[in-house]
Formats: structure tokens, sequence, C-alpha cells
């Protein structure tokens, strides 16, 4: 009991010491939305964040990359041919290209027209209250433009980079004090590996993937806890998964479906998030 008590001691102070902007409070437990409500909104684009926020989410996953001419866009895909209507990788194609694509119609009529929007109008959308998971697609380049962004915007508390271990770097090289989550692919299905080497790069979160089958991952998010890194976990598919996730020590659970896993969070306590702007 007292172990527990103590981890969970150390958990809140590490959330507590990550949010330093004054006046806001930062959720210690919750829903990740996503690429915004992909299940039922264009994936990473403002209409999917914007109702992520109408709802309540404690976090809100999108992805990042650049085009031909440096620009930070909104983008889960190397290339635009699935979300948009345009073909072509985004790194191939300018900013000027890219804008005049449609990135809603191929999800619903209702969302025709929606464009790939930035990183820079995105955050300005965004409240300051809730956590931003800023999934990197790319290395060094990406890295070191979002932790600029970031930087610049004034979203150090809230925002952190999820990117392999040489984006990790060059983001910190150019703004020393960028929260990042790892997501070093080459050792992120191995958990306790990826626990160790998460820990041993001082990274504030951690993003674990769905259990193999009888996996026991006590020791690992015991391990993690003792050394308070915020646990992110990708993904629940079911509503029902997530009591058992929080009881393991999971902070954050990726979902993509906010409004069907809602009820069950309050439930479990959690409930939705009040943003502010």
């Amino acid at each position: 009991m007292k172990t527990f008590l103590s981890l969970a001691v150390l958990s809140l102070l590490s959330t507590l010491i990550l949010a330093q902007e004054p006046g806001v409070v930062m959720p210690k437990k919750g829903l990740c939305a996503h690429r915004g409500c992909m299940d039922t909104h264009p994936e990473n684009t403002l209409p999917s964040l914007r109702e992520a926020i109408r709802l309540g989410a404690q976090m809100i996953e999108f992805d990042i990359q650049l085009t031909r001419d440096s620009v930070l866009v909104l983008m889960h895909d190397e290339t635009v041919d699935r979300t948009t209507d345009g073909h072509g990788r985004v790194s191939d194609l300018t900013f000027a290209e890219i804008e005049k694509l449609d990135a809603g119609g191929w999800k619903s009529p209702m969302f025709k027209g929606t464009p790939v929007p930035t990183f820079e109008k995105t955050l300005t959308m965004l409240p300051r209250n809730v956590w931003l998971n800023c999934h990197l697609k790319g290395d060094e380049a990406v890295g070191r433009a979002v932790a600029s962004m970031v930087a610049k915007e004034g979203r150090m508390h809230q925002a952190f980079l999820t990117c392999g271990e040489r984006a990790a770097e060059a983001a910190r090289a150019q703004v020393p004090d960028i929260l990042i989550c790892n997501g070093e692919n080459r050792y992120r299905k191995n958990a306790p590996l990826y626990a160790d080497e998460t820990i041993k790069m001082k990274a504030q979160f951690i993003q674990l993937l769905r259990n193999e089958s009888g996996e026991n991952r006590k020791e690992v998010m015991d391990k993690l806890r003792e050394n308070g890194i915020t646990v992110n976990y990708y993904y629940a598919q079911s509503p029902d998964e997530l009591a058992r996730l929080f009881v393991e020590g999971v902070d954050f659970v990726l979902i993509n479906d906010l409004a069907r896993f809602q009820p069950e969070a309050g439930r479990l306590g959690i409930s939705a998030w009040k943003p502010q702007f």
C-alpha cells in the first residue's frame, strides 16, 4: 500500500512539474483523442480537433510533417493520397499545392472543402490546458522545426513531441526544455527495453503499444512510475478496456471515438475536461 501511494505521489509531482504555466492546471489522467475524433471526423483537420475540444478530451494527438518548402502541416501518411483529393508525397509538395487540397470530402460530404491545416494555425485554436501529443513524421528537420514553433507560441507547458531518437536529439538541441515522448520504433514492441531506453533518454512520456496476449507489464509500469514518466497507451479498441488500463497505471489512453468512450470514462471518475483558452 505504501509503495502504491509513493508511486501515485511521484506521478502527481511529475505532472505538476511539467505544467508550469501560471494559472493553468493540466489533466493527470484521461482520454487522448487520436488524430482528433478520427472515427467521426476527417483525421488531422481542424473540425476533428474542434470536436475533441468540444467533447472534453484531456489530450489531443495529431501528426506533423514538413512540406517541400518547410511548412509544418498536419498529415499522418507520407502521401496525401488517402486523406485528400490529391496525390504525391508531402515532402515533394509545396504548401501552396497542399493548401488547395480537400482533406474532408473523403470522410463525408459535410466536410467537403476542409483544408490541410498548418501546425501554426492549429496551435492558435487549441486550449492551453490540454496535453498536445505532437506525433512527428520525420527526423532532425521536423524535430527542430516543431520544437521551435512550440517555444515561439508559448506551448512549452503542454505540448510534447512523440518521436524517434534522432528527432528528439535535434529538438532538444534547438529547445533544451522541450518535452519528449519516446517514440523510437526500433524497440517499441519490446516493452521492457522500450521502458529502459525511455528512462535513459530522460523522456517525460512514453507511448506503450497494445499488450501482447498474456503479457504482464507490472514490472515495466512500476519502473516507469518510479522514474516519473507519464504513460500513454496506443490504443483502446473498446470502452471496457479502460478500467484495466487505468488500474495498471496508464495515464492517458488513445482512442479514435471520444464520444463512445466518455460514458465509461465518466463512470471511472474521469469527467470531460473543460478547455481553457
